[in-house]
């Protein structure tokens, strides 16, 4: 056995660089970090489509009663700067449609993580939100310079799961009663994508974004190959 095989394989690496305040612009969405005056009612809007509050049967927090305690919730919880939390407009709709967060951040070991993922019903299962979650991973390999890109969720959120394989992330495992939240225990299943990785499914969704691969009413044609 060699040294790299019983210690680790050598790297050299300087710290990933923090995510900034720049807007992440794509073919149909663009991502904002958020602002309160700025993003706080489209988003408080839309996510009242949703009449059964299913979209926050797996958060830590919401549904809230008022645009009042969403505002509050909102600066209190995500003008921070680990959860990062970005606003999503839908070109499409011409509004403000979902929020998601880098967290855990810790640019000496060039790990962040996705999360805080909430869509409105009119930003699920649709082309928008495949690229905000391209963009937000582009982002953190190719502008941040990440080593390793995570996914975390409920065991039991089925569809977070099935999200997560689907754009690219690999199963590693579940952290047994790693939470408490609502007050209900929660194992964390956990997916990752490292960079090496990252090249190969860059190609697979630069395939699928093609305006191409949509007809006039933004179905696909095909599926996200990658």
């Amino acid at each position: 056995m060699n040294i790299a095989q019983k210690l680790g394989v050598p790297v050299k690496f300087k710290k990933a660089k923090l995510p900034s305040r720049k807007n992440f612009r794509g073919q149909y969405v663009v991502l904002e970090p958020i602002i309160i005056s700025r993003h706080s009612k489209d988003l408080y809007n839309n996510f009242l489509r949703d009449k059964k509050n299913i979209i926050w049967e797996y958060l830590p927090y919401g549904p809230f009663k008022s645009y009042g305690s969403f505002k509050k919730w909102l600066k209190s919880f995500c003008l921070n700067k680990d959860p990062f939390f970005y606003a999503i407009y839908s070109k499409r709709h011409r509004q403000y449609c979902g929020m998601a967060s880098y967290l855990r951040i810790t640019p000496e070991h060039g790990s962040i993580e996705v999360g805080h993922i909430n869509y409105s019903t009119i930003l699920q299962n649709t082309v928008e939100g495949t690229e905000a979650m391209y963009l937000m991973m582009k982002n953190a390999f190719e502008v941040s310079g990440n080593r390793r890109y995570e996914w975390k969720c409920n065991n039991l959120n089925s569809a977070s799961k099935k999200a997560a394989k689907r754009l690219g992330f690999k199963f590693e495992g579940v952290f047994r009663q790693m939470f408490i939240f609502k007050g209900r225990n929660r194992d964390s299943a956990w997916f990752s994508i490292i960079d090496k990785e990252w090249k190969k499914l860059k190609n697979g969704y630069l395939r699928y974004l093609k305006p191409s691969n949509f007809d006039k009413n933004y179905k696909q044609l095909t599926k996200l190959k990658i």
